[in-house]
């Protein structure tokens, strides 16, 4: 019936439910689900006026919805839905209004933990399947960041009821990208790819503008497309979020987004029953618009890479790259770092990594860092990337500085704990693990840097007594884009072992991390309170407390070029962590064993 309806009119649907809710309430917040129990009436009574105003269709107060966001059972869950799925129904009763199912995204993190793909699966099957049995014909995905999930689940619906109508929509940033690093574009490529889907299109996270300069370079030819934008970019007033009453703006904005060929259209956050009446006052039948997509260079002339990568070429080659990591300066004097990078440069090294405030202390910013180092010393580096002090906004940022800085090697990294003394005053962030940065890099990779992508980099620990976790840890790394892995430092030779197994069986590019031990308390000190490395007693037994400097610096070089010879059959490369800053001890290893 709804298809039918596409096919010769444009459909409008209702604006917020949140941020009106909160307006009316004058709540904080705009969690307004709990309110199909709390007080029905004024979700009812909200929804009227929407369809008094003119939308043809009407959405559950259902966004959020699901047992993990509300923290609710899916017993209390269900009742919510039924709630907001009965609300609706009685509002457009008698009326010429289409209901539909709001479903948004399920989290993929809880209290700091990733939820699995099968949890968050199962939690979108179980929303899908309580509105099916309301009866629920139509349903609008909103707010998404990708298109995972979302084939699977409307293939249940379509084969509970094959006449429903699914319209999928994705939130958008001013550039033009999800959350997730997805663009439009691409999110059309998707869905076009999936039989389920009836319609897609974007809501929230931006306004009208921004939106129809987004969109209007895209063709949507034959394809029933929605756009649900914000009513502008919301300020922050007395702790409540507030966005600015623009009715007539708005729907000036929307009928231009029409006339690119958009034939579903409405409001999202901020929106208003009077912004809908005055798109509903304007609404006319206009031309469609074809546009095309502009092609961005990253690319010389001669077709050659801006910024060549030698040490993707050196693995690629299988040409046994050496890595050192440096640590940052807890200052801003970086002569010894750059007096070391040069020093390692001369002996041999391909790479420089720069460590990301290891120990949670606070370091120079690493990109900063190699950036300085790349383009004063000429060596390639390679920052890491952690994810415990930034959001996503600041790690794109972060990702677009070392780019544009001509850094084309990353290593992506979850990153230490802040100590236990400073969390009441230093938080963590973690809206992200290394897997999920990693997949997020590699979105960035396909759309923003597709001429000259990141070459990216996880972290492998072997010593750890369950190998087979961290080895399953590394293929879900590889799936999601990584390329290489750099290994916590050996000492065992059962890690070795495990090395060998590692290689024979899958085809993925590692260098072995070697750290030198500079004295006795060095080695008790990396033994006993450094997560991750394990030092057998007969390494520890070569130093001795009454060593001088030179004497046990000696005994740490020796070890290490054992170590080297011992692991360099079996690996794509050598990693080796510079130890307080004495490349000069690096340099030495690297002549007696790689040289």
């Amino acid at each position: 019936m709804l298809k039918k309806y596409l096919k010769d009119n444009v459909l409008i649907t209702d604006g917020a439910m949140g941020t009106y809710y909160s307006n009316i309430t004058g709540s904080s917040t705009t969690l307004s689900e709990l309110a199909n129990k709390e007080n029905p009436q004024l979700i009812k009574s909200i929804h009227e006026q929407y369809i008094e105003a003119g939308a043809k269709l009407i959405r559950t107060n259902t966004f959020s919805a699901n047992s993990i966001t509300l923290k609710k059972s899916r017993r209390d869950t269900e009742g919510l839905i039924k709630s907001g799925y009965e609300l609706a129904q009685s509002a457009a009763q008698g009326k010429d209004v289409f209901v539909a199912a709001s479903i948004g995204p399920v989290p993929e993190l809880l209290e700091g933990k990733t939820l699995d793909k099968e949890t968050i699966l199962d939690e979108y099957l179980f929303i899908a399947k309580t509105f099916l049995s309301l009866g629920a014909k139509i349903f609008i995905f909103e707010t998404f960041s990708s298109t995972e999930y979302i084939e699977e689940v409307a293939k249940y619906i379509k084969s509970s009821n094959a006449h429903a109508f699914i319209l999928v929509q994705f939130a958008l940033n001013t550039e033009g990208y999800t959350r997730k690093g997805v663009s439009a574009k691409r999110i059309q490529g998707q869905i076009k790819q999936m039989p389920y889907i009836d319609a897609y299109g974007f809501n929230c996270s931006i306004g009208p503008t921004h939106l129809y300069n987004i969109i209007k370079e895209m063709d949507f030819s034959d394809d029933m497309v929605s756009a649900l934008p914000n009513s502008g970019y919301p300020v922050v007033i007395n702790e409540r979020t507030v966005y600015t009453q623009n009715p007539e703006y708005f729907s000036d904005k929307l009928m231009d987004i029409k006339s690119l060929g958009v034939n579903i259209i409405g409001g999202c956050c901020g929106t208003t029953p009077s912004h809908i009446k005055a798109l509903a006052e304007k609404l006319h039948i206009k031309p469609v618009y074809h546009g095309h997509v502009a092609k961005s260079e990253g690319q010389d002339e001669d077709g050659s890479p801006k910024h060549p990568n030698s040490f993707a070429n050196k693995l690629k080659n299988k040409e046994f790259p050496i890595a050192v990591e440096l640590d940052p300066p807890f200052g801003t004097d970086l002569r010894k770092v750059m007096e070391g990078s040069r020093e390692l440069k001369n002996s041999g090294v391909d790479i420089l990594t720069i460590a990301d405030s290891p120990m949670a202390r606070v370091r120079v910013n690493p990109i900063m860092v190699a950036a300085k180092i790349q383009r004063e010393v000429g060596i390639d580096t390679m920052p890491h990337l952690c994810c415990r002090d930034r959001n996503i906004i600041a790690l794109k940022a972060s990702l677009l500085g070392a780019h544009v800085e001509g850094i084309r090697n990353l290593l992506a990294v979850t990153g230490d704990p802040i100590p236990s003394p400073e969390r009441n005053l230093v938080k963590s962030v973690f809206n992200l693990n290394s897997i999920q940065l990693i997949e997020m890099i590699e979105e960035m990779n396909q759309e923003v840097f597709s001429s000259e992508p990141f070459l990216l980099g996880g972290a492998l620990n072997l010593n750890v007594l369950n190998k087979d976790v961290e080895l399953r840890r590394m293929i879900q790394k590889t799936e999601k884009g990584a390329e290489f892995f750099l290994t916590q430092p050996i000492f065992h030779d059962s890690v070795i072992d495990y090395l060998i197994k590692v290689k024979d069986q899958y085809n993925v590019k590692i260098l072995a991390g070697v750290i030198p031990i500079v004295s006795y308390r060095n080695a008790m000190f990396l033994n006993n309170e450094v997560a991750g490395i394990d030092i057998p007693k007969e390494y520890i037994d070569r130093f001795s407390p009454s060593m001088s400097r030179q004497e046990a610096e000696d005994v740490g070089v020796d070890m290490a070029v054992d170590l080297i010879n011992k692991i360099k059959d079996y690996a794509d490369g050598i990693y080796l962590i510079t130890p307080f800053s004495r490349t000069n001890m690096i340099a030495r290893i690297i002549n007696k064993s790689l040289s």
